[in-house]
């Protein structure tokens, strides 16, 4: 159960940082989510690994550091944080929910994929791999890489690259409910294929 309550702190932060940094922080709004990741992924990384993101999750299920049993747990935490952080970040703003992104499915799709993926390859080499175990940059290099990627496609996709995200930021009226389905399929395909990209350069 500390596991799953690591998780859903971590989760509930990141979706709070991401729908006030959004209201709040402007062009360098993809630092700050940058930021508050870097920090709960230092904050929660002995306990649970820090994912914080379902295609994360099943990156590293696949990478065989999280039991079939676990997943479930794992899941639940994820999206039931990044719902209720999203209404609570609405609430604390005082706004309803607004109309949400509107994107091109092709380039979205594909900047998901991409954002997603170097998420978790990141994610696996810095925190998964025996030839990098017991750096301390890993909370950087996990933040970092949101950041750039934000910076990236976040005006192309709006930069969920997290399917728990994804679901926030429609409840939060960032994203689009009808173009979930894009988050969902490219983000968890980005995981499995970062789990198998991982599994082969970093075959010992």
């Amino acid at each position: 159960m500390r596991k799953y309550t690591a998780e859903f702190i971590g989760t509930f932060f990141l979706m709070f940082g991401i729908v006030m940094s959004v209201a709040n922080a402007g062009d360098i709004a993809p630092l700050a989510i940058g930021s508050i990741l870097m920090v709960m992924v230092y904050a929660g990384g002995p306990i649970s690994g820090a994912h914080y993101n379902p295609a994360v999750t099943l990156a590293v299920w696949m990478r065989g550091k999280c039991s079939t049993a676990e997943v479930p747990g794992y899941l639940i935490a994820q999206i039931t944080a990044a719902s209720i952080a999203a209404f609570t970040a609405n609430f604390i703003l005082g706004v309803e929910p607004g109309t949400g992104l509107e994107v091109n499915f092709t380039p979205a799709l594909l900047s998901e994929f991409l954002g997603t993926f170097a998420l978790c390859f990141v994610i696996l080499m810095v925190a998964f791999s025996k030839r990098s175990e017991g750096n301390s940059y890993f909370g950087l290099a996990i933040g970092f890489t949101v950041a750039a990627m934000a910076f990236s496609v976040g005006s192309v996709s709006g930069g969920a690259f997290n399917p728990a995200v994804a679901i926030g930021g429609s409840f939060a009226g960032l994203l689009i409910w009808s173009n979930i389905w894009i988050y969902l399929v490219a983000n968890l395909v980005a995981g499995a294929v970062a789990s198998l990209a991982f599994n082969y350069v970093d075959a010992e």
